[in-house]
Order: C-alpha cells, then sequence, then structure tokens
C-alpha cells in the first residue's frame, strides 16, 4: 500500500512547486527540533534522556526523508536557533521537547493540503507524532495539555460550518 510507504519508511516525492514549498516549512521546522533536542539532551538523565535520544534521531531520520524527497535544494539548517527559554533543568528541558514538538504541527498541518496523497498522509502522521509527544514531554514537565483542540489550524477552520440548506 502505497500510504503505509509514505507513513513508515520515507517521504513520497515531491512533485509540484507549491508541494515543495510546503515540504522546506517542514524541513526548517525539523531542523530546529533536531537542534533543540540537542541542547535539552545535556539537561536530561536516565531514561528522559534516552527518550530525548530516541526523539532526535526520529527528527534526524524525518529530516534526511524530506531531503532526500525534494526536488530542489533543501533549505539548510541554522547554525543556531533561538530558544523560547533558558534551559537549566530537567523540567525546562521538558518543556522546551514540548514546545519545539508543537512548533512542528503547524508545518505539518500545511503539508496535509498537499496535491498528492501520500503526502498528506506523511504530513498527517508527522502531526499525529509531534502532538503525541508534546503530550508526553507536558506530562513528564508536570505542564497542562495545550489549549488548542487542533494546534495549528487557523481558528476559522474550527468554526462551526453551516448545514446544508442553512
Amino acid at each position: 500500500m502505497v500510504v503505509r510507504r509514505a507513513v513508515r519508511d520515507q517521504a513520497p516525492p515531491v512533485r509540484s512547486k507549491a508541494d515543495t514549498e510546503a515540504v522546506q516549512r517542514v524541513l526548517a521546522a525539523e531542523h530546529a527540533a533536531v537542534y533543540g533536542y540537542g541542547v535539552l539532551g545535556a539537561r536530561l538523565g536516565g531514561a528522559a534522556r534516552e527518550t530525548a535520544k530516541a526523539v532526535w534521531n526520529a527528527h534526524r531520520t524525518r529530516r534526511d526523508e524530506l531531503m532526500s524527497a525534494l526536488p530542489a535544494a533543501p533549505v539548510a539548517a541554522a547554525p543556531a536557533y533561538r530558544l523560547p527559554f533558558t534551559v537549566t533543568s530537567p523540567r525546562a528541558a521538558a518543556r522546551l521537547a514540548a514546545v519545539l514538538e508543537e512548533d512542528l504541527v503547524p508545518a505539518y498541518v500545511g503539508l496535509a493540503g498537499a496535491s498528492t496523497p501520500e503526502l498528506r498522509a506523511f504530513a498527517a502522521d508527522g502531526a499525529r507524532r509531534a502532538m503525541a509527544r508534546s503530550a508526553a514531554w507536558r506530562v513528564r514537565a508536570n505542564e497542562p495539555a495545550p489549549r488548542a483542540a487542533f494546534p495549528g489550524l487557523p481558528a476559522t477552520a474550527l468554526s462551526p460550518r453551516s448545514e446544508p440548506g442553512e
């Protein structure tokens, strides 16, 4: 099944300019996540550090898949990224991991409108994984769940729709 390949193995090929731009946005977000996990991993120990390392590797894999799927030169990673706060403790590290994951969701949601079903499945899987990881990191940080039911979607997408005939 093609969708299974897109979700589980590698990013599907990108065939349009609009899709290329959306993939580049996801790639830029993945670059930032790889950087951030490198920073926060230094403040964790034990099982949390092993989890962070596994997630860091997952983001590196996803980044590499996106780079290989692009028909154009991939957006380069920045030499450094501005983090939303200083990571000085394991709790702050878990908070940063949650923020990094939540920051990925809008990029993946933007890719969900891609022209191919394979890219849409890849995007949905990426957004789902990011939110699941964010929730897990928030639990570690003893923080509440995000307020938005569907982070990354504009508020207008969540407003009630009229029924046909109204």
